[in-house]
């Protein structure tokens, strides 16, 4: 199988992600418009539950990609079949369980969290999902061990489509029963999209068998052990944040209540910031994400065979992605807040101020996501985790303390995140300073992507405004001044050097 440089592989999953991202707000637009910002507030109350199953099987894709990698690079390829035949297994039961735990409890968690009733049926629609997910996870940790990105970005993208053709569907065809009913088929949908996507990985990797002529796979339990000290970390990272976001579905309609507002206006606030403001910052996430993915195999490979030089030069490459891309995001979104929301939430853009003030964030979530890949890839896998768990105490502080202060209301969640990420990122970058002596070229990998930002801030402001003079469409003017403002950064970047292009140059050697 054909590997991938770093920068080829996260520019697969970064471009299938964006693609994904894309997909899921024609996802969420219809659903906004079906049964609006009350209706997206019953949906995404249960969403935490499902994404937690996600962060409890996400040390799994870590823990195959990089047992993968190691194999290959010395020399013990079959054995990536027997990791993927146990971990499978175990993955299946695994999310059996969970699905059945979200069935029996739905109604009992509801009331503990004191949501609304109605939210019942997308606890229900959702807990179809981590049985699909589970063998999912293993498959994708396969094919990114073997530094082969094309087969996650292809079931990503089958995923979400199924997603939005479920989904939407359904919430079109139960919206007569009422708004729960539809929010729950929309929920119902998201869980569908996993079985598209998992059904071609599985197709996907018995092909890959039969090319190498593999019949028959031997059975080795005690291979979980590897997988289990390795993902139970990851996993545990993870799951912080997914923790975090559960208790945010529980905290913050809660204190918005103490803080004075009524039910449904606790409802639409919590909406606006995680159906709307999250939904958008999470776009550039996707890019980072693919990075991570795409950097752990690789960081691993060069680790243990004992390259330092290489493993030096794919960190400062990795950290340098992760604020080219970052820095101008946050840039963009806090100038263009009020119109990106106008534009994908035609009559319904409220909270567009959420979304201004929580793109600070961006930068500081992004290099979380890559520094704590690159500190499980050299094996210090519990050091992030310990750092993100304290981000995450802070967070939940901060939250509790500011979202019932009438004047701060749900932008204390806000605040709380950019400090508790702040707090994480520079405890990371201490951490790879002591332990990798890792040199941070601050001039090149901050300083010129802010200048640049800056040229492409002005730019956007401007071109917006005069085209929506000419054209008074918020859509034209959002399009177009934003694709200006991409132009004018990449040109910034490619006129200040900001990378080296021998670097970007420079793949990973093939399988013999």
């Amino acid at each position: 199988m054909k590997k991938q440089s770093l920068v080829k592989g996260s520019i697969i999953l970064g471009v299938a992600g964006i693609i994904t991202k894309v997909l899921g707000l024609f996802f969420r637009w219809p659903i906004i418009m079906l049964i609006g910002d009350e209706g997206l507030g019953l949906y995404q109350m249960p969403f935490p539950l499902y994404m937690l199953f996600i962060a409890i099987g996400a040390g799994v894709p870590v823990a195959v990609s990089k047992l993968v990698s190691e194999n290959n690079a010395m020399g013990r390829f079959r054995e990536n079949f027997v990791i993927v035949k146990e971990t499978k297994i175990a993955m299946m039961l695994l999310g059996v369980g969970y699905s059945a735990l979200m069935f029996i409890f739905a109604r009992p968690i509801i009331h503990a969290f004191n949501w609304n009733e109605e939210a019942y049926y997308a606890m229900v629609g959702l807990a179809v999902g981590p049985i699909a997910i589970s063998v999912m996870t293993v498959y994708r940790g396969f094919f990114q061990g073997m530094q082969n990105m094309v087969p996650t970005a292809i079931s990503q993208l089958l995923e979400q489509v199924g997603r939005v053709f479920f989904g939407v569907g359904l919430a079109y065809i139960l919206l007569d029963k009422g708004i729960g009913y539809s929010a729950g088929g929309a929920a119902l949908g998201a869980s569908l999209g996993g079985f598209l996507g998992g059904g071609y990985l599985m197709i996907k990797y018995h092909s890959e068998r039969k090319k190498h002529k593999i019949k028959k796979v031997e059975s080795k339990p005690e291979i979980l052990s590897k997988i289990f000290k390795i993902a139970f970390p990851v996993t545990l990272g993870a799951c912080a944040g997914s923790i975090m976001g559960i208790i945010d579905s529980a905290v913050i309609p809660h204190q918005l209540l103490n803080a004075g507002f009524n039910s449904e206006e606790a409802t639409v606030l919590y909406a606006q910031l995680t159906g709307k403001a999250s939904v958008i910052i999470n776009l550039p996430m996707t890019l980072s994400m693919a990075l991570s993915i795409s950097l752990i195999p690789v960081i691993s490979e060069k680790f243990i065979l004992r390259k330092y030089d290489e493993l030096n030069r794919k960190v400062d490459l990795s950290l340098k992605i992760s604020t080219v891309i970052s820095i101008p995001c946050m840039f963009g979104i806090f100038i263009m807040a009020e119109p990106i929301m106008r534009f994908l939430f035609p009559g319904r853009h409220e909270g567009f101020e959420i979304l201004r003030y929580l793109s600070l964030t961006i930068p500081f979530i992004i290099l979380t996501q890559t520094t704590t890949a690159i500190l499980q890839g050299i094996g210090k896998y519990m050091l992030p985790v310990i750092n993100l768990f304290i981000g995450c105490g802070i967070k939940l502080v901060l939250t509790i303390i500011l979202v019932k202060t009438p004047e701060i209301n749900v932008f204390g969640s806000v605040i709380a995140s950019f400090i508790a990420y702040l707090f994480v990122t520079i405890i990371n970058v201490i951490q790879m300073k002591i332990y990798m002596k890792v040199k941070l070229e601050v001039y090149n990998n901050i300083i010129k992507p802010i200048i640049g930002s800056l040229i492409m801030g002005v730019s956007v402001i401007y071109s917006y405004n005069f085209i929506f003079e000419k054209t008074t469409s918020v859509a034209i003017s959002c399009l177009i001044s934003v694709f200006l403002g991409i132009i004018i950064y990449i040109i910034w970047i490619l006129c200040a050097r900001v990378f080296d292009m021998d670097d970007l140059k420079r793949r990973v050697p093939k399988r013999k």
